[in-house]
């Protein structure tokens, strides 16, 4: 039986007013990259963020690694935290900071006792991972926005998380660098062996990372399985307007 980290049940979120969240199920493989898709607004990254206890949710369960999200303490999400590597949409990088200094910033929060060499060998290995060891003492003002992606994904590899988050991982660039970043997103499953939750409403990006999509519509998973299992013959109206407005217009 394949291990879950991630069980989602019953999850539903408002912020006054307005619902978000509606009673969302969603499972996570170890291993397996999974995409959810929807347009602006429909509360992709409320989701990850009740995973990461950024906010809590009204009513279901957050499972995360064998834990209730929203029954731990302050210690005990600290130390669950440090397993989710989390990749912020605007990459999230210190503008005062070398990239060098930007990849030892965790190790510096998490890591004690680490010696000049042990973070120079660290720092290194992820760089290397994400193809840019030649900017290790580069500031980020001198990165194009695809770099400065592959550096903000370099730092949330450096403490080997469990699992990754990524957050509209291609929003904003061109599609060569799009298909550089998605090369990266599998890769970094291969070599790091980590199970990942990546949103976005890019359908190329969902049909070159994802084992499984599945379609927010109005605070509810509408669609869910395999990118050509969904997109085939879709027989929601709002999953092959979604599909249009990408591939079509």
């Amino acid at each position: 039986m394949r291990e879950k980290v991630v069980e989602v049940r019953g999850l539903k979120k408002s912020f006054g007013e307005l619902d978000v969240l509606m009673g969302v199920d969603l499972d996570l493989y170890k291993g397996e990259n999974v995409v959810v898709l929807g347009k602006s607004g429909t509360g992709k990254s409320v989701l990850i963020k009740i995973m990461v206890g950024l906010l809590t949710q009204d009513e279901g369960t957050m499972n995360v690694l064998g834990k209730e999200v929203s029954n731990l303490g302050a210690k005990d999400l600290n130390e669950l935290r440090l397993k989710i590597g989390f990749s912020f949409q605007a990459s999230a990088l210190y503008d005062s900071m070398t990239v060098r200094e930007n990849l030892e910033f965790p190790l510096v929060r998490n890591v004690k006792g680490l010696s000049r060499t042990e973070k120079d060998k660290m720092v290194e290995e992820v760089l290397e991972a994400v193809g840019l060891s030649q900017t290790i003492n580069q500031m980020p003002s001198e990165l194009s926005g695809g770099q400065r992606k592959r550096i903000g994904i370099a730092r949330t590899l450096i403490l080997k998380p469990e699992i990754m988050l990524y957050d509209e991982p291609t929003a904003g660039l061109d599609p060569i660098t799009c298909s550089d970043i998605n090369n990266l997103i599998n890769e970094v499953r291969e070599n790091y062996n980590t199970s990942s939750i990546i949103i976005t409403h890019d359908l190329t990006c969902a049909r070159d990372t994802g084992d499984r999509v599945a379609v927010l519509l109005d605070g509810q998973f509408g669609a869910e399985g395999k990118f050509e299992e969904v997109f085939k013959t879709p027989e929601d109206q709002r999953v092959k307007s979604f599909y249009d407005y990408n591939f079509i217009t």
